[in-house]
Formats: structure tokens, sequence, C-alpha cells
């Protein structure tokens, strides 16, 4: 399968290129096509998180099933994104990167025009399946474009830039758009973005003929996404009917089975989603999960400050959108002027682990909330902690996944870690979301004992939720710096690398 995957990364060799792909007068516009689609399934992780209380109320949605508006997406894309991959590869990274942008499209307009709660469910899972064909197909015509090291190198700066500040940028966008629109056009707008994208990637855009030689592992893709849903599912259902409730009991057995059977199956399958020697190299294992059980905490994060800062401190969703941009900020400041000087100077874990305490720090400020706190003296310097934390943290991790890895191996090496990312965010939505429902439920039983103190007692349970789902996210985040400690072993890298070693992907 190597020729199959040697266009999947940043780090492949791009020696077997031509000259005339490398003199491509049109390029440079070609980035900005590509950083557009990948703008667009960046944020559309997080442009909802400002617009949920309104479609919410719109769509009637209880507190437990809320989280499936960006768990559904998340889930998808990346339960989906190994096999987005290998469908890239199997007929051709141009045709596929159209393929998936109209297919998002259609599905962000049927999510706007959702009328139940279920509809909107469908539509989110759906441009999550359309974003795993898109992603690894932007990242592949992205190395097919860029053939000399120094430019390819300064396109995957701005390429990582641009999705780095995709998070920020969503939550910006949804608040202007849920305020001044309505939460809808939350989706809408990646319609005309990707009317643009397609006319400049029909016209800017190149991509060599398809492998027909790869093949697409179905089994390995439905048992891997089976599992995951099963358990995120179990985590959600947990909050109404209970931990011990034979429904939860039965979905989480399913997902270890299917999860168990994607493991054993991708031993014996000819062309495996994931090859497991991958993730056998303790480095590698350990950046993966490293970034899973940190975004289990980061997007976590994101749901709670949304409603906090909307429905108990009362602001409007545009100055909610502006309250998480010291995040963002935070995060690309960390990135790259941080991690990005340190990183060739020193071991990764140096960065890894005080990175995550720094998050874990800013999330611990963040369980000090009261349905009267205050945004700058008690959220902003918990942000600017998370995103420096996180900023560090990122990068190395990137770096370390893809180090020294076979060009025919970085394809999916790549997409592994994108895939812990996503599969992190959507366990760590669902399972911090029933934390919190369960917590406030339970408070507000033992402390609403008249119905005139209901609007006291009621914002004061709410809160009392949120903060014991973080104080859990400041341990998952604790446990990730203690797995970053002990499994990334990795030396600072060396200076005379050779040109093909595989290029970190900067994402804040």
């Amino acid at each position: 399968m190597s020729s199959a995957r040697t266009g999947d990364t940043p780090g492949m060799n791009l020696g077997t290129n031509t000259g005339k792909d490398a003199a491509d007068p049109h390029r440079w516009w070609g980035l900005v096509v590509i950083a557009l689609a990948q703008l667009m399934v960046v944020l559309d992780a997080t442009i909802v998180n400002i617009a949920l209380p309104s479609a919410q109320r719109a769509l009637g949605m209880s507190d437990g099933n809320r989280q499936w508006v960006v768990t559904a997406y998340t889930l998808a894309f990346g339960g989906l994104l190994l096999l987005g991959g290998r469908i890239a590869d199997l007929v051709g990274r141009k045709r596929t990167f159209v393929i998936g942008l109209v297919g998002f499209a259609a599905a962000s307009a049927l999510g706007g025009a959702a009328q139940s709660q279920g509809m909107l469910f469908g539509a989110r899972a759906l441009q999550g399946v359309f974003a795993a064909v898109l992603a690894p197909s932007a990242l592949s015509l992205l190395t097919t474009t860029f053939t000399d090291p120094r430019e390819r190198g300064k396109a995957f700066g701005i390429y990582g830039a641009l999705a780095g500040s995709g998070s920020a940028i969503g939550f910006i966008v949804g608040g202007l758009l849920t305020e001044y629109l309505n939460w809808r056009w939350c989706l809408y707008v990646n319609v005309p973005i990707a009317i643009l994208a397609v006319a400049g990637a029909t016209v800017l855009l190149h991509d060599r003929p398809g492998n027909t030689g790869a093949r697409l592992d179905v089994p390995g893709a439905l048992l891997g996404c089976g599992g995951l849903v099963a358990v995120v599912y179990g985590f959600s259902e947990a909050q109404p009917r209970g931990w011990s409730d034979p429904l939860v009991l039965g979905l989480f057995a399913a997902g270890v089975v299917l999860l168990a059977g994607f493991a054993w199956w991708q031993n014996r399958a000819p062309s495996p989603l994931l090859p497991l020697h991958i993730v056998r190299e303790r480095n590698r294992a350990g950046s993966f999960l490293t970034m899973a059980l940190a975004t289990v905490a980061m997007f976590g994060l994101f749901l709670f400050l949304t409603y906090y800062l909307q429905i108990i401190l009362g602001y409007s969703p545009v100055r909610a959108g502006l309250g998480f941009l010291p995040l963002t900020l935070a995060i690309i400041t960390g990135s790259t002027q941080i991690s990005a000087r340190l990183l060739h100077r020193v071991a990764p874990r140096l960065l890894m682990v005080p990175g995550m305490l720094l998050a874990a720090c800013g999330l611990l400020l963040l369980t000090r909330i009261t349905v009267h706190s205050s945004y700058p003296t008690e959220i902003l310097p918990a942000l600017l902690l998370m995103g420096l934390g996180m900023g560090l943290t990122f990068m190395p991790v990137f770096a370390t996944a893809t180090a020294g890895v076979a060009p025919q191996d970085s394809g999916v090496t790549s997409a592994t870690v994108n895939t812990s990312q996503q599969v992190g965010g959507s366990i760590g939505t669902a399972l911090l979301n029933t934390i919190a429902t369960s917590s406030s439920a339970t408070y507000l039983a033992a402390h609403l004992h008249n119905p005139a103190q209901k609007a006291v007692v009621v914002p004061e349970a709410v809160v009392h939720g949120y903060t014991v789902a973080i104080w859990w996210a400041v341990g998952v985040m604790l446990l990730a710096a203690l797995v970053a400690g002990l499994l990334v072993t990795a030396k600072p890298p060396r200076h005379d690398v050779p040109a093909e070693a595989p290029v970190p992907e900067p994402i804040g």
C-alpha cells in the first residue's frame, strides 16, 4: 500500500513529484482553497456551541440530549477519518475533496432547516461523515501541490495557523450569526463557503489519478465506529437512566466487544484502517493517548462555558463568542512562540507535561465559579492558563506522533492523531455533560424545598454541576500529563533530520 499512502500527510517524501508540479503558478491560490475548506471543517466543531442554547429552546432538546449536537459531528468525523483517507487513495484526492465539499454543504443545509432534534442530530452526523472524507483529501492535496521543502514548510505553517484559529473563529462567527440572524445560519453559512471552495478547487487544484490498488476496510470501519458510538451513547444515557441501567451497561459492553473486535480484525485485515505496528511504538502510543485525554477535558469545557456565559452570566451570543477569544490567542501563542521555538532543543515531554499541568491549573480555577463570578477576575485567567497549556502540548504531540515513520505509514499516522483528537472530544462532551446534569439534579433535589426558591436554587444547581464536571476534567488532564511523562520518552529531535522526515502539523 506504499503508493496509496504517500500523499496523505505533510510527512511524506515528495521526491517523486515533477518539476512541473513544483512550479504550479497557482499553488498559493490553491492553498487558499484548501485552507478555506479545512477552516470550515474545524470551525464547525465549535460554531454551534454558541448557538446551542437557542437551538435547544427552539427544538425542545433536553439537557441530557443537547450534547449530541456537538458529539454527532465529532464522533462521525473521528470514527470515519481513517476510512476517509483510504477513499481518497482509491478515487483520487481532488475528486474526493469536491465530493466532501458538496456533501458537507448539503448536510449543513439540512441541519439549518431541521424541524426536530433528531433531524439536527442526523444532519450533524452527516456533516461529520463528509468532513472525514474532506480532511484527508485536503492534507493530501497540500502535499502534492507544494513540492519544494521550504515552500511546503511555509504552506503548512499557514494551513496550521488557520486550522488552529478555527475554534475562535467558530465561537465568534457563531455568536454574530445567532445574535443578528438566528442559530440556523450557523449551519447555512457553510453553503456559500463550500460553493467558493468547489469553484476554486475545480480551477486551481490538480491531482494524480487514484490508486486502484487501494482497498477499503469496511469491516474495520463498522467495528471501530460502531464501538465508539456505543460507548458515547452509553455515557449520554447514563444521566437519565442511571449508571446501573441494563441499557447503559449493555451499550458499554457492546462498545468494548466491538472495539476489541476492531483490534482483532486490524491484525488480520489485508488492508487495515489502522496497522497495529503504528500504535505499538511507545512514543506514538503515548502521543495518541495524550491527545485523546487532553481533548476530553477541552471539549467539555467548551460546552459548559458556552452555557455558563449565556445562561448564568446573561451574555449575548456575540459577547460569549468573544469571551473565548483569549483562549485561542493563548493556544496560538503557546504553540508558535513557545513550543515551536523549544521543540528542537528539549525532549517533547518537557513541553507536554508542563503544558498539561498549566491547563489543569486553568481548569482548577474554573472549579471555583459561582452564579456571581466575574469574567475578568475568574474566567479570563483560567482561559489564558488553559490556552497556553494546550499550545505547549499540541505541537509536540503532533511532532512526536509523526516523527520517524515510514513514508507509507505517514498518512495513517497523521489521521490517527486527528482521530484521537475527535474521539476524545466526543467522549469528553458526552461524559462530562452526563456528570454535570446528574450533579445538578442531585443538588436540586437536596436544596429545593420551596418552589419560591426556584429562581435562586436552579442556577446554583446548574453551576454546581459544571464545577463537579470540571473537577473530573482536572483529573483527566492530570492523567494525560502522567501518560505523557511515562510513555513519551523521545529525545530532542536531531538537527540533521533528513528532508523526507515528517513535517508536524502545528494545530492549536
